[in-house]
């Protein structure tokens, strides 16, 4: 099997299992991966659950559609992670349900919707989640505002939308995304208790070891 269908293989698994577990309904959600010399990226409307390997949208390097059923329509948002960052190989864009009430509360932190609660939110996610301000779903102003933060964060919330994160490879990526939604379970179970976040000194370390 090719390397490309190795990952066809991929997507279309870890999407299954992220939609199984509520992770995305319907035909919400898009993920995306880098190849030498273009992109693949989940068709626009369609389920993460029951997507075909041979039918993802295969895209040039300059983001052209040149095979496989027509892309997502938020093609930009991964655009942005990938001319961003360099080391993105991946990128994940979920409506997970925890995520996204974080990012429809009105009295959060804008630079830091979710606080450092365990070590393993800041290994995944890099200790930077910023709130991207609301921008109506497929409109191509998002890029510019994603990319701005995607430049110092490896993951963002938009506002009353949902989570978009990147990873140095596609596994990376969707454990990145499944961490994320249970950092914001845990912040919204205790956002009325009195909570022992990890410090700065913590947070530094953990970011020194663990990139």
């Amino acid at each position: 099997m090719s390397d490309e269908a190795a990952l066809r293989e991929a997507i279309c698994t870890l999407a299954a299992s992220l939609f199984a577990r509520g992770f995305s309904v319907g035909s919400a959600g898009n993920i995306s991966v880098r190849l030498a010399d273009g992109f693949l990226i989940t068709p626009t409307n369609s389920c993460l659950g029951r997507l075909d390997p041979a039918r993802l949208a295969r895209l040039d390097a300059g983001y052209r559609h040149v095979g496989g059923d027509k892309p997502s329509k938020e093609v930009f948002m991964h655009r942005a992670f990938y001319a961003a960052r360099p080391d993105a190989q991946a990128v994940v864009h979920l409506h997970s349900t925890w995520a996204t009430a974080v990012a429809c509360l009105d009295d959060i932190d804008p630079r830091a919707p979710i606080p450092p609660l365990t070590p393993y939110f800041v290994m995944r996610i890099g200790g930077a989640l910023p709130l991207v301000p609301y921008y109506r779903p497929g409109d191509p102003a998002m890029e510019p505002a994603i990319a701005a933060e995607a430049r110092t964060a490896r993951a963002v919330l938009l506002a009353n939308h949902g989570p978009v994160v990147s990873g140095g490879s596609l596994t990376d990526a969707v454990y990145a995304a499944e961490e994320l939604e249970e950092a914001a379970k845990l912040f919204m179970l205790l956002r009325r208790e009195r909570v022992r976040h990890l410090s700065a000194d913590q947070v530094a370390e953990l970011r020194r070891t663990f990139g």
